[in-house]
């Protein structure tokens, strides 16, 4: 696949280094047009997103419902960003999104983005408990805020920035009794954590796992916060993915998928004891708000993509064909040493990858974990990229998970494209010098620049 060079001004005045990064993943493309699963670059290429932006198209690429609703909503020319009125789409909103998520979440705050959300839930858990500390799993990716790094200590993003929030914990995920030991001191206002981790590796606690934490929240006067921006809005089948595991949450994070993937919106849904702890008076009614939150470009993404998700299915057709593809996955990918496992839930897996056995591949996987542990899952990526076309990217914090999360509109068609696309990678990976000499060039590449 021919390089197309990208734009001398972002490369000036925008990100130089991310130009830089793409130019040597040799993944810097320039897009003409995207439609649903597709991606169209100015040189005729056709490549699958199974990536969606990670996990904002749930509804694919510019939904000609969700832009025609859009440029309806601009041509109205009604009121948007006054400030000093009450949007009726944003209770029209409000009262969906709460309808569905049910469990006694009342009330939602609109903000623009999942961070913001994140940051919204732990100013709110303090507020309601009156206490300061703030639990959180490890491996967790809640944003790039400074408060959500707080939450995120430990991992390549939350370092160089200095000090972060203070009387943060990380607990391993899925382990109750670390969980209920630092519950049990009664200083935390919340535990906010992931129901499926994604940037984690596609991590799915065990069944029981979410309803005893919620029960040993409640025990001990913790919120428990669940983070749904990459799982909800039916990735996973359900509306949230902690429908699957029966639990009432005090608060809820939603974004990406909720903005159709055109306009930003996000979405802290929470029950009125939270709510009044924050909102309780009169005096009270701004105390926390966001300059676009209600506007109504994004209340009207929101709820024609809601719309399109419903009619559509998307969510029966993400639990169904999900599951079709990760038995297509294992049954592909059981012959090849480094392939451990295909995690997942809905149209969120993973491709879990493993060192190998066998001395040839032990010696070239062990060498370049050494000179930087994303290398191998990297060049995964480069190689689906450029050999077959296909988009997506490893866990942010597990390079050894290959992220599969297409649209929840991609056809059987696409699946099988991917399934043998991995395949022959894995092909590669297993039986030619090809991969490991292509890894070596990178790493060259990347210390020359």
């Amino acid at each position: 696949m021919p390089i197309v060079s990208s734009s001398p001004s972002y490369a000036e005045r925008v990100n130089p280094q991310w130009v830089r990064l793409l130019d040597v993943l040799q993944m810097n493309v320039s897009y003409e047009r995207c439609v649903g699963t597709e991606l169209f670059t100015t040189d005729g290429e056709r490549i699958l997103d199974f990536l969606s932006g990670y996990c904002v198209h749930n509804t694919g690429h510019n939904h000609p419902q969700i832009v025609r609703a859009l440029v309806d909503e601009l041509q109205r020319n009604g009121p948007n960003m006054l400030q000093s009125h009450v949007p009726e789409m944003a209770g029209e909103l409000a009262e969906k999104l709460c309808a569905r998520a049910g469990g006694g979440l009342s009330k939602v705050f609109f903000n623009s983005s999942g961070s913001e959300g994140v940051e919204a839930s732990i100013k709110f858990a303090r507020a309601r408990t009156k206490r300061n500390g703030l639990l959180y799993a490890d491996k967790a990716f809640h944003g790039l805020t400074c408060g959500a790094l707080s939450l995120m200590e430990g991992t390549a993003w939350a370092k160089g920035w200095g000090p972060l929030l203070p009387e943060t914990k990380a607990v391993p995920f899925g382990d109750l009794a670390a969980l209920e030991k630092e519950l049990a001191t009664k200083k935390y206002a919340a535990y906010i954590v992931e129901p499926i981790q994604s940037e984690g590796g596609i991590r799915i606690p065990a069944e029981n796992y979410l309803l005893d934490t919620q029960a040993l929240c409640r025990k001990y006067g913790s919120l428990f916060v669940l983070d749904e921006v990459q799982t909800g809005m039916y990735r996973t089948g359900k509306f949230l993915a902690g429908h699957h595991f029966g639990v009432q949450p005090d608060m809820v994070i939603l974004a990406k998928a909720l903005s159709g993937g055109l306009i930003p919106v996000g979405a802290l849904l929470m029950t009125d004891d939270v709510y009044n702890a924050v909102y309780g008076s009169i005096d009270r009614a701004i105390i926390h708000t966001s300059t676009y939150s209600e506007n109504g470009l994004a209340m009207r993404a929101g709820l024609t993509t809601l719309d399109v998700l419903e009619d559509q299915r998307l969510g029966e057709r993400a639990l169904a064909s999900g599951a079709a593809l990760r038995r297509r996955l294992r049954d592909a990918l059981s012959s090849y040493e480094m392939v451990k496992d295909v995690p997942g839930m809905g149209m969120l897996s993973g491709i879990e990858f493993k060192a190998p056995t066998s001395l040839t591949l032990r010696l070239a996987f062990e060498a370049f974990q050494h000179i930087h542990a994303g290398l191998f899952g990297q060049m995964v990526v480069m190689r689906m990229f450029k050999s077959e076309h296909v988009l997506t990217q490893i866990c942010g914090n597990n390079f050894l998970v290959l992220k599969v999360a297409p649209p929840l509109t991609v056809s059987d068609d696409e699946m099988d494209t991917f399934v043998g696309g991995v395949t022959r990678v894995m092909d590669v990976v297993h039986s030619s010098k090809t991969f490991w000499c292509d890894a070596l060039a990178l790493a060259r590449r990347t210390v020359n620049i």
